[in-house]
């Protein structure tokens, strides 16, 4: 058979090892390098999987092994389904960060187990500049996911249609776009709530259907990967895992990816998840897994699927996923804070170790720190009236205050103890107590 046979029967496995096996050494080494790498790596990718497969089902006709081996042969497995999800991504998609590929390929699985867990994370790949993998990184992951449905340009009542038919996985691309415009004339406001209901099992929104205005619930539960420049709206953001996506440096390589070419070698990996997930998924949905110090309220929600699914597959993924979360948590710390964390953090560095200080004073010295917004929000400088409208919001409000001799308005320490500790102190969380989650995990040990 001809070297294009082979090219040809590349997309159908059968056919592809029938020609491979049949070609001679010598056609082989006629093909053109990276022809022949890849017809090399398939073949190979393709009877390990078949090995194991005969393997797997010897075992069971035989019904050798006791439990624990047969767990222990399920937990090989899924580490190397998982490793294969990894390998896979990586080979398209140049991440910022070792632990970034670890939390799409356990995004990835749980997509196929969504139904089993009360929330599903969004996953948020986010950039400042176009042209750093966003896109890619859906494109991989529509032929990974179950039911999936890359969206552009959404249609809010195809989408609504299509949830209340079935689970889909659904993959938003240009997100930042959807939330430009505010206003009832605002056709992405119906999104908007799905993105932000739609985290949690049995959610749903009421909408008023068809000629006599009835009224339908519609089913929003999904699976959701967003990909935009910029933030997302709070909201979106913390129910979110965060990839922080960068342009490749010059130095940097990855594999250019072809749909016609990889589709089926995807397709092929999400039927395995599909059914690992049918052996694993109630477990997993069942599981309260360790997680790490730090890793609490809105973090927990969104890392407890992921690293249930990590526990389960065994091998080096139960760390993996923990410092996946870890990380998470910093990358979510590190986003600029909202004005009104940023007023109370400034003005805790005003105040020192004053018990009071006036308004006056207070103005001045946000005014004049440096690199600070209270010289220009929109386009005038913070005020008395301002700051006190800001601090309300908290619970603090002026008084007439002593200083010395003088008696000005102003605000007390006393009165901003409360807001600081609660908006300002967080746990310290590294890559130590990951490791240590995974090693009370391991043990069966239970934490605080």
């Amino acid at each position: 058979m001809s070297a294009d046979a082979v090219i040809l029967a590349i997309h159908d496995d059968l056919s592809f090892a029938d020609a491979w096996r049949s070609l001679s050494d010598d056609a082989k080494a006629a093909l053109p390098a990276g022809v022949r790498s890849e017809c090399v790596s398939r073949y190979r990718r393709l009877t390990s999987y078949i090995d194991r497969s005969i393997e797997r089902a010897a075992r069971t006709a035989k019904g050798t092994g006791n439990g624990h081996d047969q767990k222990a042969a399920e937990d090989i497995v899924g580490a190397e389904l998982l490793d294969a999800a990894h390998k896979f991504i990586s080979r398209f998609v140049n991440f910022p960060a070792g632990y970034c590929a670890d939390a799409v390929a356990l995004w990835a699985a749980h997509a196929h187990m969504a139904a089993h867990f009360h929330t599903t994370p969004r996953l948020a790949l986010l950039s400042p500049e176009p042209e750093t993998g966003k896109t890619r990184a859906l494109e991989v992951l529509d032929v990974l996911t179950p039911n999936s449905m890359l969206i552009l340009s959404p249609s809010v009542a195809a989408i609504f249609r299509k949830l209340a038919q079935e689970q889909v996985t659904l993959l938003f691309d240009e997100v930042d776009t959807i939330f430009t415009r505010r206003g009832k004339d605002d056709q992405n406001e119906d999104l908007r709530a799905l993105l932000n209901a739609g985290y949690r099992r049995g959610a749903s929104i009421p909408r008023c259907v068809g000629p006599k205005h009835d009224v339908q619930d519609f089913p929003v539960f999904a699976a959701v990967a967003l990909a935009g420049i910029g933030d997302l709206p709070d909201t979106v953001m913390t129910r979110s895992i965060i990839i922080r996506m960068k342009r490749r440096a010059p130095h940097e390589r990855i594999e250019q990816y072809r749909i016609r070419i990889h589709e089926q070698e995807g397709h092929e990996l999400r039927d395995q998840l599909a059914q690992w997930a049918k052996c694993v998924g109630p477990a997993a949905g069942a599981a309260w897994p360790s997680l790490p110090e730090g890793v609490v309220d809105r973090r927990a929600e969104a890392w407890e699927p992921l690293i249930a699914i990590a526990d389960l597959a065994g091998g080096e993924w139960p760390e993996r996923a923990r410092v996946a979360a870890v990380a998470d948590v910093a990358a979510h710390r590190e986003r600029a804070p909202s004005l009104g964390i940023r007023l109370l953090s400034d003005l805790q560095q005003l105040f020192r170790d004053r018990d009071a200080v006036s308004t006056q004073e207070i103005l001045a010295g946000l005014i004049g720190m440096d690199e600070a917004p209270w010289g220009d929000l929109r386009g005038k400088a913070l005020d008395s009236r301002g700051l006190a409208m800001r601090l309300k919001h908290y619970g603090v409000s002026s008084k007439t205050v002593r200083i010395g001799t003088a008696t000005p308005k102003g605000y007390t320490r006393g009165d901003l103890h409360d807001a600081w500790e609660r908006y300002l102190s967080h746990p310290i969380v590294s890559a130590t107590s990951a490791t240590l989650a995974t090693s009370g995990a391991a043990n069966g040990e239970e934490t605080l």
